[in-house]
Formats: C-alpha cells, sequence, structure tokens
C-alpha cells in the first residue's frame, strides 16, 4: 500500500495561496462597549511585555495572546486597554472593581 498523497484540486495555483491569519493575528474590528465605539484588536502578546487587565485586574504574561481596545474617536496611545480574552468577551456581564486612583501605574 502505498502513501496517500495530497492532492491539488483542479484549478488552484499552489503558489497563489490565501494567506490565513496566524492564530493570535491582527484582526482589527469595532465593538460596542458602555455606549461607545471601540476599536478591537486580538494581538499574539509581546516577549518581555506584562500588561493588567482592566476586566480582572490581573496581569497578562508575557507573550499571551489578548485583546487591545480603544475608544474609536479622540483616542491615542495612552487610550489603549489590554485585556484578557476572555475578559472582554464578558465586559458586559461584569463590573469593574478596580480602586486604583489616577496617579496609580496601569501596568
Amino acid at each position: 500500500m502505498s502513501p496517500r498523497r495530497n492532492r491539488i484540486k483542479s484549478g488552484a495555483d499552489p503558489d497563489r495561496a490565501e494567506p490565513s491569519a496566524p492564530t493570535g493575528g491582527s484582526m482589527r474590528r469595532t465593538e460596542n462597549y458602555r455606549g461607545e465605539d471601540w476599536v478591537v484588536q486580538t494581538v499574539a502578546g509581546t516577549a518581555g511585555r506584562h500588561y493588567r487587565c482592566p476586566g480582572c485586574d490581573q496581569e497578562i504574561p508575557s507573550g499571551t495572546g489578548h485583546v487591545v481596545a480603544w475608544p474609536l474617536h479622540g483616542a491615542g496611545v495612552e487610550d489603549r486597554r489590554h485585556w484578557h480574552r476572555a475578559c472582554w468577551g464578558a465586559r458586559e456581564r461584569r463590573a469593574s472593581n478596580l480602586l486604583r486612583g489616577r496617579g496609580a501605574p496601569r501596568y
């Protein structure tokens, strides 16, 4: 019995394959949060960088895939928030328990 060979579908050019988004790719979309439109982007995570999730107030470890969200209008880099994927998905079902002051680090 010979090994199975994968066949290319007729009409498909193997040199022009559609690029697929990698896991944690930078897929950007707009979602509503607290009555405001937010730009939401899934990221793979950066080695050496730690963030604090505003949903659960826990650290997002270095290199862990997560979600970056910021308000659509009038937002700068300082308005970006890094969320765990599950926390972003549950953002409307949980109350914010952050008691951090303005001068406290956001990390």
